[in-house]
C-alpha cells in the first residue's frame, strides 16, 4: 500500500458504510476519526465486525480481502488505511 491520501469522498463513504454495515445507529460519519484505530481501542471493532465490514466493502466496491492475508491488520487499522486500500484496488482493477 502506498501512503497517498485517499479521496475525502471515499473516506466519508467508508465511514457511512461502517455505520450502516455494523448498525451503529448512534454514530455519524463525523463521529469517526479517520486516523483512529478501528480495532480494539478507537472504534472498538472485533473480528466479527471486521468480517462483516470486509463483506460490505466487497459488495459495495468489488474489493476482496482474504481471511489469511497478513496485510488485514494494516488494512483495517483505520478508516484512512481502509479507504486507501479500496482506492488502490479499484485503480489496479481499472488498469
Amino acid at each position: 500500500m502506498t501512503d497517498a491520501a485517499p479521496p475525502d469522498a471515499l473516506v466519508r463513504e467508508i465511514k457511512e458504510l461502517i455505520i450502516e454495515a455494523l448498525m451503529l445507529q448512534d454514530m455519524t460519519p463525523e463521529d469517526i476519526d479517520p486516523e483512529a484505530p478501528l480495532l480494539v481501542e478507537g472504534l472498538g471493532l472485533d473480528s466479527i465486525d471486521v468480517l462483516e465490514l470486509a463483506m460490505a466493502i466487497g459488495k459495495k466496491y468489488g474489493v476482496k480481502t482474504r481471511a489469511d492475508d497478513a496485510q488485514n491488520r494494516h488494512i483495517f487499522a483505520s478508516v484512512t488505511n481502509l479507504a486507501r486500500f479500496v482506492a488502490e484496488q479499484r485503480a489496479s482493477a481499472a488498469s
